[in-house]
């Protein structure tokens, strides 16, 4: 992998870093089976060939990372809402209190369980892909529906939602507008698949590849393909994903954490069908009294071509983040200039985060973020004291 990308890093460190929201009981693989001999190329293969563009599911996602369990629909702690309201002036809302709602998002996404039913049909070549995901609260219910000309979203706790209309020749601007709505939607909504493909686009030699115990999930039988660091010096213990024998499609990932017997982070099908949903899962009416905003589709400007003896525009070094080591125990390291002056603030933050020598430390299973004294915020999988060395730097 490139030294200075940051993609191999678990999927859960960039989020908490930038503080900004992405997708439940534990998903343990059914009784063994006893599968045709597979090597890890080969079930990666099966994996890079799968044809698999429709299909019907519960996505269940657990999260033990040592942190409490944060749900939005139920409302955040009592000392949290205190914290807020004493921060922000009467009647108004200030910027802290929206980096708040954002940190929020990626706590409920990183603790507790989580129950989303998703249906996918991009069978037709000619047409747009469409996409329906349910997110089920406590008592509520949150939808993403996407039909290729109309893009809705609901909330039935607050009986608000909002719609965008899609024009005939704005599909693909529509469709990098729904990716960044399903992105930014609390608890997440990814699949199996698009977990797994965080860690198997980018392997590289600080990993070992291997092939474990097959099984079944959701029924369906499985090989495990198992992805070991070999450095020490990370949180991560292993990942494991669980790739349908016959589809070639993940169907679970785990994540374990090193000294941790419980997965530290889980995301998997309970029920899983491959037909293609019924069309009139992808229609939408809002329920009567529903407050619905109309959201206009963002106008991209025009790519002019810039002259061949004009340099492109440069980002100032100093708020480019840098990126030490690579694999498992890379370091990113966002300048203090890059980052948003509400997120040391942030009472959700002061809440979660803790004295240590040089700053705070806001730490989990599989990641800590180190936010330094004099602005600066560390975060890897690796233990606090690599963190901190590397800011003593």
């Amino acid at each position: 992998m490139s030294r200075n990308s940051t993609k191999w890093l678990p999927a859960i460190v960039v989020p908490v870093v930038i503080a900004a929201g992405v997708i439940a009981v534990p998903l343990q693989a059914g009784a063994a089976v006893d599968l045709p001999d597979k090597t890890p190329e080969q079930v990666l293969l099966m994996v890079s060939d799968s044809t698999i563009s429709a299909f019907s599911g519960t996505v269940e996602k657990t999260a033990e990372l040592g942190l409490p369990d944060i749900d939005l629909s139920a409302g955040m702690s009592e000392s949290m809402s205190d914290s807020m309201a004493e921060s922000a002036p009467e009647g108004k809302t200030e910027p802290g209190a929206a980096a708040t709602g954002a940190l929020a998002s990626v706590m409920e996404l990183f603790s507790g369980s989580h129950t989303a039913r998703i249906h996918v049909d991009g069978s037709d070549s000619d047409g747009p892909a469409k996409a329906r995901v349910q997110i089920q609260d406590r008592m509520a219910e949150r939808n993403v529906v996407s039909n290729g000309t109309d893009v809705w979203t609901y909330d039935s706790k607050t009986n608000t939602a909002s719609h965008l209309t899609i024009p005939a020749d704005a599909r693909a601007i529509a469709e990098a507008k729904f990716a960044e709505i399903v992105d930014s939607a609390p608890a997440g909504l990814s699949t199996p698949s698009q977990v797994a493909e965080r860690f198997l686009s980018e392997i590289d030699p600080s990993t070992t590849v291997s092939v474990g115990t097959d099984g079944t999930v959701a029924g369906r039988t499985a090989y495990e393909l198992v992805l070991t660091p070999k450095t020490t010096r990370t949180l991560v213990e292993s990942v494991s994903i669980s790739v349908d024998s016959e589809t070639g499609v993940p169907l679970q990932v785990t994540v374990r954490a090193d000294g941790q017997e419980d997965p530290a982070l889980q995301v998997g099908f309970t029920a899983v069908d491959f037909s293609t949903p019924s069309a009139d899962l992808f229609d939408f009416s809002p329920p009567a009294g529903t407050t619905v905003e109309e959201v206009a589709l963002p106008v991209m400007p025009e790519m002019t071509e810039m002259p061949a003896d004009q340099a492109k525009p440069e980002i100032p070094a100093e708020k480019l983040p840098l990126v030490t080591g690579s694999g498992w125990d890379a370091i990113v390291e966002v300048p203090a200039a890059s980052v948003p002056s509400e997120l040391n603030a942030n009472p959700l933050m002061s809440e979660l985060a803790t004295a240590v020598d040089g700053g705070r430390l806001f730490s989990t299973a599989l990641v800590n973020v180190f936010l330094a004294d004099d602005g600066r915020v560390f975060a890897g999988s690796v233990p606090v004291e690599m963190l901190q060395a590397a800011a003593a730097q």
